[in-house]
C-alpha cells in the first residue's frame, strides 16, 4: 500500500486485532497440526483494509489474534482470496 493510499494507521486503533501473515513453513505446520486444508479455512477478501495494509496476497493466510475477557488472547486465521 502506498503512502498516498495511507490516510490513517489502521493498526492503532484499538478495534483492530492484532494481525500478520503466517510464512509458508507456519502455514504448512497449521495445516498439518489440525488436518484441513487452506480451502477449508474462513476467507478474507484482498481488498480488506487489513489485508492491504498488510500487503496480503491471494492464497497467504492470516492469523489474528483478539483480546477476549473471557478467553484471554483467541487465534482466528484467514485465507486470502481475491485481488486488491
Amino acid at each position: 500500500m502506498s503512502e498516498d493510499e495511507i490516510q490513517i494507521n489502521i493498526f492503532k486503533s484499538r478495534l483492530v486485532p492484532e494481525c500478520r501473515i503466517l510464512s509458508e513453513d507456519e502455514t504448512i505446520a497449521f495445516l498439518e497440526k489440525f488436518n484441513i486444508s487452506k480451502q477449508q479455512l474462513p476467507r478474507i477478501h484482498a481488498s480488506d483494509p487489513v489485508a492491504k495494509a498488510l500487503e496480503a496476497n491471494s492464497g497467504d493466510v492470516m492469523k489474528i489474534t483478539r483480546k477476549s475477557k473471557t478467553a484471554g488472547l483467541s487465534n482466528f486465521y484467514r485465507l486470502v482470496v481475491g485481488v486488491a
